[in-house]
């Protein structure tokens, strides 16, 4: 009963602030609603945000033959969309990608962001609820005179205030957590791609470098058998002592490499470790030519990068979020309307005390137009409108740098596809002469310097067959995580 007369007499004045804030003869009927729709949704209050048309989508990847093409493929098997256990197969990979993104602090600290947002929305939809309080009191007094009685008062006051949201400064607000809830989802997933993608290019590397050192330990035994051939020369008196310290210098060069190559091993292995949020330990891993990588993609239109591109999207909910920010920051022009009700049980009636108590109900209905504030809420306009468009360049900007990456790793595996089967060619080359030098040397027909220089050659031939096929992996993934791969 108290509250059904409270909730009249908030109805009645609401009732009347609304007709203070519309024109007189527009009061009656039905012209009252329509004229506030047209006048709210003119200055653009209630708007949802749209995609500017002024956003560039169009060329944003290069041809990999053309330099004036852009390139336009079926988006429907973009690389991009397959779940990362169909790209990375390896299955000490796979298990070293579920640790880094089981224990990865970064990505702990994400999923944390998402909750605080998530709280934060929470606050925005429950401020559309009334606000009630409730502050019981109770007092004993009594007059220092002869007979006078101790008199004892109570009350139990019930207070609702609500604001009503008329001009949409409540929703604006709620609109924009619920943006910035949005762009806190894609950070996380912009965090659990670049952990994925993080492993398996240290994983690869962790391969190509075992492989380089297999390459070494190889040539560090050639290297010193032909050292010990010369030593053998030099007693026979068909070599110089200059061409066995030659021969001997190549040896601890050759030395000098495998040491660097190991020191780069622990490197990678403790930031794998540290990846996975472990303390550094050696990375178990399988062998850098059994890999296994997609090799036929399909990149699909600019268009598609904005929703596959977790980093693309977080851009544009920044924008609609500045977006929303500036049509709060319209609506402080606009009158505020606050309805207030109060029911109270109390025996304390002015100057009488009865009991048992009776209760109080008032309703109190408040409208604030804000006239003069120093230029603030012009000022708070302004900025509001300048972060929008800041936002929007930000948003191009994440457009673009999407489109350049995937260009450049395209070119990118296309190049080292090309350059490892060149270096496979000059590999076999470089074996074949330095066989033939060996033997010329033995009968006199080469100088120990083609053969020193024959085994220098056939070592960095090998080498860069190797970077060149772990850069082609490396090309894959970034492709992949430039694709935004990885969220599934």
């Amino acid at each position: 009963m108290i509250f059904q007369t409270i909730k009249h007499s908030i109805k009645e004045i609401k009732t009347s602030l609304v007709s203070l804030t519309t024109p007189l003869p527009h009061r009656e009927g039905l012209g009252v609603s329509l004229l506030l729709c047209l006048m709210l949704s003119s200055c653009g209050l209630y708007n949802k945000y749209e995609r500017p048309d002024a956003v560039n989508t169009q060329g944003l990847i290069r041809d990999l033959t053309s330099d004036t093409d852009t390139l336009v493929t079926n988006s429907d098997d973009n690389f991009g969309n397959l779940p990362w256990r169909e790209v990375f197969t390896d299955p000490q990979l796979q298990s070293l990608i579920e640790k880094a993104l089981e224990n990865n602090t970064d990505l702990r600290n994400a999923a944390l962001n998402v909750k605080m947002m998530q709280s934060m929305l929470t606050v925005s939809k429950l401020a559309f609820l009334p606000s009630i309080g409730i502050g019981p009191q109770g007092t004993i007094s009594k007059v220092q005179m002869d007979g006078a009685q101790t008199s004892k008062t109570y009350q139990l006051p019930i207070s609702a205030s609500w604001s009503i949201d008329l001009f949409g400064n409540l929703l604006s607000q709620k609109r924009s957590a619920q943006m910035q809830l949005l762009a806190t989802k894609d950070y996380q997933v912009v965090v659990q791609t670049n952990i994925i993608c993080g492993v398996a290019n240290l994983y690869y590397t962790l391969m190509m470098l075992d492989e380089q050192l297999a390459i070494i330990t190889d040539m560090e035994g050639l290297v010193k058998e032909t050292w010990d051939m010369m030593k053998l020369q030099m007693e026979l008196g068909r070599a110089r002592s200059t061409s066995v310290q030659s021969a001997e210098a190549s040896y601890y060069g050759v030395q000098a490499q495998k040491a660097a190559i190991k020191q780069q091993i622990r490197e990678m292995e403790n930031s794998m470790s540290l990846l996975l949020n472990e303390a550094g330990h050696q990375i178990a891993r399988g062998q850098f030519y059994n890999q296994s990588l997609p090799q036929n993609f399909a990149t699909g239109v600019g268009i598609q990068l904005l929703s596959n591109r977790a980093d693309v999207h977080a851009a544009e909910m920044a924008l609609a979020q500045c977006f929303y920010d500036t049509q709060t920051a319209r609506s402080r022009f606009y009158p505020n309307i606050t309805i207030t009700g109060t029911a109270m049980f109390t025996n304390s009636l002015g100057t009488q005390i009865v009991n048992p108590g009776k209760w109080i109900l008032s309703a109190v209905g408040s409208l604030t137009q804000p006239i003069f504030q120093h230029g603030q809420i012009v000022a708070g306009l302004k900025v509001a409108k300048a972060q929008q468009e800041q936002a929007l360049n930000s948003f191009q900007q994440a457009i673009l740098k999407a489109g350049n990456e995937v260009s450049n790793a395209l070119v990118a595996y296309n190049t080292c596809d090309e350059k490892s089967q060149l270096d496979e060619k000059q590999v076999k080359l470089y074996e074949q002469y330095v066989e033939d030098t060996r033997q010329l040397y033995t009968s006199k027909g080469s100088s120990y310097l083609e053969v020193i220089q024959a085994q220098s050659s056939l070592l960095n031939a090998r080498i860069s067959k190797v970077q060149d096929d772990f850069s082609k992996m490396q090309a894959v993934v970034n492709l992949y995580q430039a694709l935004g791969g990885g969220s599934k």
